[in-house]
């Protein structure tokens, strides 16, 4: 075990636990001067998932409350300002609640979840039942959210009465801090019950951030701005600060500086250009920032594993659904086709984002999802154009893997559907029609999203092909097929074994990317990589004496097919 250097904090979103065990912490204290410079009674922060809101809400949680350990904040940034540490820091009660982990398949689980989380909270400040200074009625109604029956106008006014009763005992205003406030919203619309929880969260936050005079102030976090008119309603102290403001931009995410004394800290620092190119890119308001969580994972992969490459962390994180949607409302819409084609690729497209937005709207329209994309972190902003567009890209290699497996994974549903089409092309490669193979692999081609990529390296560019033929050929039930498995002298793209009533055939396949569009030199390429590396050689030395080897190339939506033997 290393000892010299401190631990990772793979999934750590305690700010004490991280201070006191000695993890490595990358400074955002700065956030609290800022949020006490340019205050505002209620803050959201919106940003998209692992991009550390959570840790940065319990360190608030920290810094604000009473009778907290400020040593925890020893050299980092915030006590350099000595008068606000001097006026705010241990000085207010805290009311810290996370609703990220409301998720239920209906309401009534769903407010069974909220109310064991108010409680929890509720039970932190358990002194209040004892306190000389409120009254009984007082005191009764605070133990009423002890209760593990708790009523909906209970849960509704808690946050406010707590508020209010803390200030009493205490003589100072509370901080409210709620972290993840979308995610019951989230969950309840994909389980249709969105219209109930609008209403509880609704009144929750109209009692608790509206005209409560027992709030200093209060911050909340979310990956969604909601539209104000559902869950905001009449609530004109509410600052709002996006991915798109230049306000706070800096202290939710990885800066590049940041990430340089991360991996340097470890040794890594040869690691930096493989870490940039797959997990920097986002900008938020005027800094790109890279996603703490893929950092992170990734410095722990390469600690342990020299050699290893990048990983996506991000989407295993997530069911990546916004992606899913897009590419599948798209279909066959021309124009967004090429559009999703050109951000493979590593261009521009500009769009008019709305940020505010409701979850039923989220999927309504090919207009909504591109908001949804950009709010949720799979595509980031390069500049802004007239009014409220933007100059949207993917971010990183990481994102544009997820769209290229999405647009891979609707390929081979809509590909498993037509098994006419399927056994077309498996019958041409069986009998050596490289002509035939061609026109059914060109059609295939021509009615998915293709790749024309400035962006990605040439082995990433042929994977998109390579991953679309063995997707195809995974269809056909009675064929042994293989990936880069090793034969002769290398590894060949794929090997297949086809069998029927007059024998069995091996098949080898090396595909090629054309980058200039020269398909047959890149076919005779192919064909050349086969005879060099005698890849027929895994089937020869099994007795199939009938090898069918093919170079196939492709070049956007066009391929070429070639059987050894007939150039």
């Amino acid at each position: 075990m290393d000892t010299t250097h401190r631990q990772l904090p793979i999934g750590i979103e305690n700010f004490e636990k991280l201070r006191k065990e000695d993890f490595y912490y990358v400074d955002k204290t700065g956030l609290i001067r800022e949020l006490l410079q340019n205050r505002a009674e209620v803050t959201l922060f919106t940003r998209p998932r692992r991009f550390g809101k959570s840790l940065n809400m319990s360190m608030l949680k920290y810094f604000f409350e009473l009778g907290g350990n400020n040593e925890l904040f020893n050299g980092l940034q915030i006590m350099e300002e000595k008068g606000l540490c001097e006026k705010y820091m241990g000085k207010f009660p805290v009311i810290s609640l996370s609703l990220k982990d409301i998720e239920a398949v209906d309401y009534e689980t769903a407010f069974e979840i909220a109310a064991m989380l108010l409680n929890r909270e509720a039970g932190r400040h358990r002194y209040l039942v004892d306190s000389e200074r409120l009254t009984q009625e007082e005191k009764a109604a605070f133990s009423r959210l002890l209760k593990a029956d708790m009523k909906e106008a209970v849960f509704c006014g808690s946050l406010e009465l707590m508020s209010r009763l803390l200030e009493k005992h205490h003589g100072c205003k509370a901080v409210i801090l709620i972290d993840e406030y979308d995610v019951p919203l989230a969950k309840a619309h994909a389980h249709g019950y969105y219209d109930r929880m609008v209403m509880l969260i609704r009144s929750l936050f109209h009692q608790a951030l509206k005209t409560n005079n027992s709030l200093q102030l209060a911050v909340l976090t979310g990956c969604m701005r909601i539209s104000k008119e559902s869950i905001f309603t009449g609530l004109n102290n509410l600052s709002v600060l996006t991915i798109a403001d230049v306000d706070f931009d800096e202290y939710f995410g990885f800066t590049d500086a940041e990430v340089r004394e991360l991996l340097g800290y470890y040794g890594l620092s040869d690691k930096y250009g493989a870490v940039k190119e797959w997990y920097d890119g986002y900008k938020f308001g005027d800094v790109e920032v890279y996603c703490p969580w893929d950092v992170i994972c990734c410095c722990r992969k390469f600690r342990s594993e020299p050699a290893a490459r990048p990983e996506n962390y991000w989407a295993n994180s997530s069911g990546n659904d916004a992606v899913r949607r897009f590419i599948r409302e798209a279909g066959d819409s021309g124009s967004t086709k090429r559009e999703i084609e050109g951000l493979i690729a590593g261009e521009l497209v500009t769009k008019e984002i709305h940020q505010e937005i409701t979850y039923p709207d989220m999927y309504s329209s090919i207009d909504n999802i591109w908001s949804v994309l950009f709010t949720t972190g799979y595509l980031t902003q390069r500049g802004r154009g007239e009014g409220r567009s933007f100059h949207l890209a993917i971010p990183n290699l990481e994102v544009r893997e997820i769209f290229t497996r999405q647009v891979m994974d609707l390929f081979k549903e809509e590909a498993k559907k037509d098994g006419e089409s399927l056994d077309i092309l498996c019958s041409a490669l069986q009998h050596g029609d490289a002509a035939g193979v061609q026109r059914q692999f060109g059609k295939y081609l021509k009615k998915t999203i293709g790749i024309r990529d400035t962006f990605a390296r040439m082995e990433l560019k042929e994977n998109f092909y390579h991953g679309m033929l063995l997707g195809l050929l995974a269809f056909k039930g009675s064929w042994a097929v293989w990936s880069n498995r090793e034969a002769g002298e290398g590894y060949a793209d794929i090997l297949a074994e086809a069998d029927d009533d007059e024998g069995t055939v091996g098949i080898v396949i090396e595909v090629k990317y054309a980058r200039d569009g020269k398909l047959d030199r890149a076919c005779r390429e192919a064909l050349g990589q086969i005879e060099k590396r005698q890849y027929g050689n895994a089937f020869y030395d099994e007795d199939i004496e009938e090898v069918l080897k093919y170079g196939i190339a492709c070049y956007k939506d066009k391929c070429m097919v070639m059987l050894s033997g007939e150039v």
